[in-house]
């Protein structure tokens, strides 16, 4: 079952974006990373919740979307989010934040996709502009931004090709496809 959620847990980049996520969900979904592992259980991370479009938008135009398809500017009106959580860390409580912020984003992630809901995780970001929109006080560090909604997309797992490329990519269907490298090639002693 957990493999199953896994498998399923692609990013998601397309969405229905009139299929509104209540506030309660987004909530939810924060608790399950408050619920998670912290690093020495410092606890540094503090989150910023949208599901209103005009904020929505907001953060909208402070994000890249897929660095992989450079022609493509991310997803037009009718297929951004829904609702998005913008992970900040406080760095007066632990100096890095990396192992928090992984942990957090994997938790929000799997909570949404057992919820049918599907997401992805941004770190291209402007964080100066989104600073400003959502007035977030100095202390904190713009860490990630992960927007949410009901998938509009098909995403598909495919072994890495003989050339090696992991690079995503879409089908004239606009199938995203997602290599994944063999599990033979990950493990480097038994």
């Amino acid at each position: 079952m957990l493999e199953d959620l896994i498998r399923r847990n692609r990013s998601c980049r397309r969405f229905f974006e009139n299929e509104a996520i209540p506030m309660e969900t987004l909530k939810w979904l924060v608790n399950l990373a408050r619920l998670s592992a912290s690093a020495g259980n410092l606890q540094p991370l503090r989150y910023i919740l949208s599901n209103q479009p005009r904020k929505n938008e907001a953060i909208f135009s402070c994000l890249a979307w897929a660095g992989y398809l450079p022609d493509w500017p991310g997803p037009p009106a009718g297929e951004r989010p829904a609702a998005y959580v913008v992970v900040v860390g406080d760095k007066s409580r632990a100096a890095t934040l990396a192992t928090d912020v992984g942990i957090a984003a994997q938790s929000i992630l799997l909570g949404a996709r057992e919820k049918g809901l599907g997401g992805c995780m941004i770190g291209s970001i402007k964080r100066d502009q989104l600073r400003e929109s959502l007035k977030i006080p100095d202390g904190f560090e713009i860490v990630l931004v992960i927007a949410l909604g009901k998938p509009k997309e098909t995403v598909v797992l495919e072994e890495v090709g003989a050339a090696g490329d992991i690079k995503y990519w879409r089908d004239e269907q606009g199938v995203h496809h997602v290599p994944k490298r063999p599990l033979k090639d990950l493990i480097l002693s038994e």
